[in-house]
């Protein structure tokens, strides 16, 4: 460390102390830098403090709605919990109500076919007797026909002239005396 400059004047732009600055930039310096805290602290402080406060409030606006969202999860948890369980009774108490259902439409069924059983069978059994008398008298019918007709060729055959005019003759005397 040279202080003495070529002329043998001491140079300004050197300092006597190692770690010191020369004084003059000392004072000046440190005016500066009081002058530059001091506007700082004036116009940048209650920014930061305005920042600060903000910062503050957005988080804890962030930490008291999660704290609501929390709530509500455990809220709709326990519903959903109540309802799980609500569900199951519910279930339960269906499937009891269809085994009824079924069960009295199974039996009503049964009744049901039963009675329209015996129904047809008693309209089965009406139909046959009525069937059966209808053949009776069909076959009546046709038998007398086929009788009369019987009758007709054999009396054509088996009569004369003479027997057969005595025949009716006798018939419309009985008719006569009848009326």
């Amino acid at each position: 460390m040279n202080l003495i400059a070529a002329g043998g004047d001491i140079d300004p732009a050197q300092s006597v102390n190692w770690l010191l600055p020369p004084l003059s930039e000392l004072i000046y310096g440190g005016i500066a830098s009081i002058i530059i805290f001091a506007l700082i602290y004036k116009f940048g402080g209650p920014a930061a403090k305005k920042g600060m406060a903000d910062r503050t409030a957005k988080i804890q606006a962030e930490l008291d709605g999660a704290a609501e969202a929390l709530e509500s999860a455990r809220t709709e948890a326990e519903e959903i919990r109540r309802a799980a369980g609500d569900i199951a009774s519910e279930r339960a108490r269906l499937l009891a109500e269809a085994d009824e259902q079924a069960a009295a439409l199974l039996s009503e069924g049964r009744e049901r076919l039963a009675a329209e059983i015996a129904d047809l069978e008693a309209r089965a059994e009406a139909e046959s007797a009525g069937l059966a008398g209808r053949l009776g008298d069909e076959l009546r019918v046709e038998v007398s026909r086929i009788s009369s007709s019987v009758v007709d060729q054999l009396v054509a055959e088996t009569l004369d002239d003479a027997t057969q005019q005595a025949l009716i003759e006798d018939f419309i005397q009985k008719v006569g005396a009848g009326s």
